[in-house]
């Protein structure tokens, strides 16, 4: 009997050992992503005087210019002039995402309408960068901002910058490490509000199966890298969502035909499809494709023990960065035009309606490729004619719709509103 006894105290003092050689917290105020609406946060944009000393800057010039969405930045704290102009003489000013008081704002919006929280993106090639405290300063300041306003938050990492010359996406270990260590990602001081689902922190791995894509996903150890998150018993026990093509399950279209991917995703928690330029409302009854995508996803991912998070998006614009990344491809303006906010509203309620319980919406603030929800500008700088620039506006909406209607989708996903096919529309406050 004591030595039975004493046996079960030396077991329990193994597993309390083991247990506290984790460096994740349990405790936070998203212990599961179902119920919520989560965006993706870029977080790259960088001005001119802003100390950040990038090599280029996004709004460029008439001439050379990488965003077709203006930001609204009448509440920045801190702004900086371009080289455009506003219809008044004025030059038009722009924010920057080192600013700690730009995120700060960001996370503050999505508390008054009501969006849950961001995935933080963290390219491969930051990842690896030698500076890892200039990479992550965006990351740093995004943690304290969830924790201050009560958001959720996890890190998202885009395999976009992995080459084919032998790089091995394992090597994002060694940031994991670094960003639990230093930046305490998962164990933030104060309000804990990193993403959890299933009771493990969530971390995203995206741009896996794209045909596009410099890599081949047999030989860049992303099975080592998925071992580690899962079952490192320091820095792993983590939930893993795989962000992949719109095609995934039938591995045709824009997606590699491997069924390779499929182990891959059987091996994760939470499969996110790429869904962006897929569905347009120039389309007649895409939306009902996008629902029996979403049906069918969701079918295969019940019978693989995996959970599924649709994405949607409020429109689509490439068109002033494809001018000199594509010239023999030139995107129109507002290609996936917005229509106010009724296409995102479709995509949302069509996501809901065919039983997704979460969302992923890309993006909070991408305004290269015109799918941001963050406040933009109606009235943008005013471009010489012939120059090629142009930018998109707001079809006469307030710059703040897209995160009221956010927020409007995350009630109704949680069952507090609902459900409504028709856009909502915003009492008028006389």
């Amino acid at each position: 009997m004591h030595t039975r006894f004493t046996f079960s105290i030396i077991l329990l003092l193994l597993s309390a050992i083991t247990f506290g050689q984790n460096k994740h917290s349990t405790e936070t105020l998203y212990p599961t992503y179902k119920g919520l609406i989560m965006a993706g946060y870029q977080g790259w944009f960088r001005a001119e005087g802003d100390g950040s000393q990038a090599r280029k800057y996004a709004y460029g010039d008439e001439n050379h210019s990488g965003i077709d969405m203006w930001p609204d930045v009448s509440e920045y704290e801190k702004t900086y002039p371009t080289p455009f102009k506003l219809s008044n003489g004025d030059h038009a000013r722009f924010f920057s995402s080192v600013d700690k008081s730009t995120v700060d704002l960001h996370f503050k919006w999505m508390q008054q309408y009501g969006v849950d929280g961001v995935f933080v993106q963290r390219f491969f090639n930051n990842a690896n960068a030698k500076d890892k405290e200039k990479e992550s300063l965006v990351l740093k300041n995004a943690l304290e901002a969830a924790s201050k306003y009560k958001r959720a938050i996890a890190v998202m990492y885009d395999l976009s910058g992995l080459s084919a010359s032998g790089q091995d996406c394992s090597s994002i270990i060694e940031d994991w490490k670094y960003l639990v260590d230093r930046l305490k990602v998962t164990n933030q001081p104060g309000t804990k509000t990193y993403l959890h689902f299933n009771g493990k922190p969530v971390v995203a791995i995206w741009g896996v199966g794209f045909p596009d894509r410099a890599y081949n996903i047999r030989n860049i150890g992303f099975e080592r890298l998925i071992d580690f998150l899962k079952n490192d018993p320091v820095y792993g026990g983590c939930a893993i969502m795989i962000g992949v093509p719109n095609s995934w399950r039938t591995l045709k279209a824009d997606c590699t035909n491997d069924p390779y991917l499929h182990q891959l995703i059987k091996q994760c928690d939470i499969v996110l499809p790429w869904s962006v330029q897929r569905y347009s409302p120039l389309l007649h009854n895409d939306m009902d494709r996008y629902r029996d995508d979403v049906i069918d996803d969701m079918k295969w991912c019940s019978e693989n023990n995996v959970a599924y998070v649709p994405c949607v998006y409020p429109g689509f614009s490439w068109h002033n960065l494809s001018r000199y990344e594509f010239p023999d491809d030139v995107k129109p303006v507002a290609s996936i035009p917005r229509e106010g906010g009724r296409f995102y509203w479709q995509m949302l309620s069509t996501a809901i309606s065919a039983g997704a319980s979460m969302v992923y919406v890309a993006m909070f603030d991408e305004i290269n490729e015109g799918t941001a929800i963050f406040k933009v500008s109606g009235n943008p700088p005013v471009t010489a004619p012939g120059s090629g620039t142009e930018f998109v506006k707001l079809d006469g909406e307030p710059s703040d719709q897209y995160l009221w209607l956010t927020g409007q989708a995350a009630q109704i996903l949680r069952r507090e509103k609902p459900l409504v096919y028709k856009m909502p529309e915003r009492e008028v406050v006389k």
